[in-house]
């Protein structure tokens, strides 16, 4: 098989398409992506993003994501056939940013926004989505992936070594690739949803507006991305036809107006679609050279605003493997856990989201008690894995992948703390650094802490077999050490200041220890030296590296 460049085909181009080519041109991998739709995207959808995904976006060096996010407006719940509210509450509860956790708060943004924002990105490395061009068919072989695809009803057969598949839960990818996907479909639950402008006095802007119950109810909240008038909607009406709601605008508009009692100006009806309730899982996440990512692999209930938030973070875990084989540095062994670190993360969410659904069809209320704090993602792990390596665990504690965080226990597949405030002094360029501003999606980061760079000296002189590209260094000195600035082969020598890393890393002053730090922001290894970090990256790369 003659292969064309480039290697990897990325099929769809929401979000987790779109952080898939991005992480992997960041690691140098050349990506094709492609989406049938003719054009771009339009409409909000699920626009809940999770703190654990502005940490990834800002690995990927996106930070726009966090800087245009708006904080989720108050709710106000209102007395039937009135503009009277009777309850106000907030549905995320605001928390202050700390050393560790700079992005302490979900946001609202978008998916429009966000695919604008992704796709400005790729551009950057002469890279952009394949509008209208369709994925009709896939076939393997041992060396790599011939994908038929479609445009203006032209075929095109294109040679590549890879394929992931980010189209969707109706995708074509999965099915191509033979995957199964399990679980359930509820009829009797659809919301019709969308986006519009229109004015009506009365309906606050700063508030989320909610109207009726999850039986029969709509729920209006601002969004200045469509217009200063826009707002995105839900309708909810078991007793409906949502297909037929969905396809008249004047049935739109109707029904909102039965509901909110105020002289309603409708503007326009800018997007809408119609959701019913899916709860689904793929059997594995991938098959020979083929992966799926996202709605591809796992559908569920809106409840809890995990969707987007879980396929970005599908797409960052496989980004960095990938590239690691592609480049020959790894084995193609590796791949394998994207599976045995994504599905189990991915059925315990199913499960957590699949029980605020329930309830919400219980109580038969249009939620508005503050999330759990295990809906950060935060706490998400993979200490399960095979290639994680921590030397200090206590064995046999029981796992939840989809987990809470507990800042005071690190283990080996845990996220990695940030910490400000951090004095660079070793050679080079000078100044304050961020232990988050080290992390990117290219390369491993061995932090060495240690009473005095002397000590870090033997563990650094074994990572000068691993070339640099993608393997990098920090050693972190503790606040007491009085040192203006050092020559070491070391990429950073890092005083910490105000102690916020030894804090956060749970280190003892005058106690050498080294974390290793996976592209993904994720713990790889917690070891006592040299012969831990290479015991760890004997597990990453292969044996001739």
């Amino acid at each position: 098989m003659s292969f064309t460049h480039p290697p990897v085909l990325v099929v769809g181009a929401g979000p987790a398409g779109l952080v898939a080519a991005l992480t992997l041109l960041q690691n140098g991998i050349p990506v094709r992506i492609i989406d049938k739709d003719p054009n771009p995207r339009i409409g909000q959808r699920g626009p809940g993003i999770w703190p654990r995904s502005f940490e990834l976006f800002n690995f990927l060096n996106v930070p726009e994501v966090y800087d245009l996010g708006k904080h989720t407006p108050p709710i106000r719940s209102y007395k039937h056939g009135t503009l009277e509210y009777v309850t106000e509450s907030l549905l995320v509860s605001h928390m202050d940013p700390t050393p560790a956790i700079p992005f302490s708060d979900a946001k609202l943004l978008g998916q429009q926004l966000l695919d604008v924002i992704l796709r400005r990105h790729l551009e950057k490395f002469l890279c952009s989505v394949e509008m209208g061009t369709e994925l009709i068919s896939v076939k393997q072989s041992d060396e790599g992936v011939t994908a038929v695809l479609a445009k203006n009803d032209i075929l095109e057969t294109f040679d590549t070594k890879w394929v992931i598949g980010a189209d969707g839960a109706k995708g074509v990818t999965r099915k191509q690739l033979g995957l199964t996907f399990l679980g359930e479909t509820r009829d009797n639950i659809r919301v019709v949803l969308g986006d519009i402008r229109l004015k009506a006095p009365g309906l606050d802007r700063a508030y989320w507006h909610r109207f009726g119950n999850f039986k029969r109810g709509i729920s209006l909240r601002p969004t200045d991305e469509i217009g200063e008038d826009g707002w995105q909607f839900s309708i909810f009406d078991h007793d409906l036809d949502v297909t037929k709601v969905a396809q008249s605008e004047e049935m739109i508009f109707k029904i909102i107006s039965s509901y909110v009692h105020t002289e309603i100006t409708f503007n326009k009806l800018v997007w809408v679609s119609e959701w019913k309730a899916n709860i689904r899982m793929v059997n594995k996440l991938s098959e020979g050279r083929g992966f799926v990512v996202g709605d591809a692999a796992h559908i569920h209930s809106p409840a809890g605003g995990q969707g987007l938030n879980a396929a970005i973070q599908d797409a960052f875990n496989l980004g960095w493997k990938l590239a690691l084989v592609e480049k020959g540095l790894a084995d193609k062994s590796l791949l394998e856990t994207y599976n045995s670190e994504r599905l189990p993360v991915i059925s315990e969410m199913l499960e957590r989201t699949t029980t605020i659904l329930n309830q919400t069809l219980e109580t038969n209320k249009l939620s508005t008690t503050p999330r759990a704090p295990i809906l950060s993602m935060l706490g998400i792990n993979c200490r399960f894995s095979s290639i994680v390596l921590d030397e200090f665990a206590i064995p046999g504690k029981p796992i939840n992948a989809y987990g809470v965080l507990d800042e005071g226990n690190l283990e080996a597949g845990d996220r990695a703390p940030d910490a400000p405030n951090m004095l660079h002094v070793g050679s080079g360029e000078s100044g304050v650094k961020t232990l988050f501003g080290l992390y990117r999606p290219w390369y491993h980061t061995v932090l060495v802490f240690a009473p005095s760079h002397g000590d870090a000296t033997p563990i650094l002189s074994a990572l000068e077999a691993y070339d640099t590209s993608v393997v990098r260094s920090a050693v972190v000195l503790p606040s007491s050490a009085s040192v203006t600035s050092v020559s070491s082969p070391a990429d950073f020598v890092l005083v910490d200041q105000e102690s916020h890393a030894y804090s956060a890393y749970l280190v003892e002053a005058g106690h050498t220890k080294v974390f290793v730090i996976r592209p993904d922001g994720v713990v790889g290894a917690i070891v006592h030296g040299a012969e831990g970090v290479k015991k760890y990256f004997s597990k990453i790369f292969l044996d001739a590296y």
